[in-house]
């Protein structure tokens, strides 16, 4: 079976789609982006040949960008921020069976671990911005913004065992960010009060030490079977 071009497979088998970025935040204004954030399922007969469909896929539409559902779920099992919070959304365009079952198992990728993925990334993207004021004397406002979001966002998922991913009464504060309004000194201190605020949560959190991958490899080999067949009878 010949794989059909990778956005072929976006268009015909997406079983998860939804919206993210500051329009699911919370955080968007005029002329915001609009990011379409996506689950394909390849037929499983795409997988007994040499080539092998795409892990993820670019487009078709701008801003958009999709995952295959084997390779969501293992980034969603190695608590990958981007990830997790896709299914999170409060911006879903289309969940079909598959989907719907996906999104049932949101908490079962929630575990502690997501301390250490969240904060790891944070520090990444705090290095990269103050590098940034480094060599252009200025901070680049909109993904400090992000970050201090990213840092609440754990902090309370450590505290709840619930992964929220609008901002709610925070917008105003962090919009307020966005325009430059806060200086860089006082931005750095939010940041280093919510990664300490993260760090005493995780050891009195709710959540499990791990994410439940049996239950999330049962998913998906039933998915792939089901797949299987159908694409038997079709055959027949």
């Amino acid at each position: 079976m010949t794989s059909p071009p990778p956005q072929t497979l976006v268009r015909d088998h997406t079983v998860y789609a939804c919206v993210m970025g500051s329009r699911a935040f919370g955080l968007a204004t005029e002329g915001s982006d609009t990011d379409l954030r996506g689950v394909f399922l390849a037929p499983t007969p795409l997988y007994w040949g040499f080539e092998k469909p795409p892990v993820h896929v670019e487009g078709p539409a701008p801003e958009q960008f999709s995952w295959e559902l084997e390779r969501f779920c293992s980034l969603a099992l190695h608590t990958n921020p981007n990830v997790l919070e896709c299914l999170h959304s409060p911006l879903v365009e289309h969940a079909d069976a598959t989907g719907r079952e996906l999104l049932s198992l949101r908490e079962a990728f929630l575990s502690r671990q997501a301390h250490r993925t969240f904060v790891r990334y944070a520090e990444g993207q705090h290095g990269k911005l103050v590098a940034r004021i480094r060599r252009d004397g200025a901070p680049r406002w909109k993904p400090a913004t992000h970050l201090l979001r990213l840092l609440a966002s754990c902090r309370d998922l450590l505290r709840t065992g619930h992964l929220v991913v609008d901002v709610g009464p925070e917008r105003e504060r962090l919009l307020a960010v966005k325009r430059g309004e806060v200086p860089w000194p006082e931005v750095e201190r939010r940041m280093a009060v919510l990664a300490a605020e993260a760090d005493e949560a995780v050891a009195r959190s709710p959540l499990p030490a791990e994410p439940d991958r049996a239950r999330v490899e049962d998913f998906l080999i039933r998915t792939r079977r089901a797949s299987a067949r159908a694409w038997g009878a079709g055959a027949a």
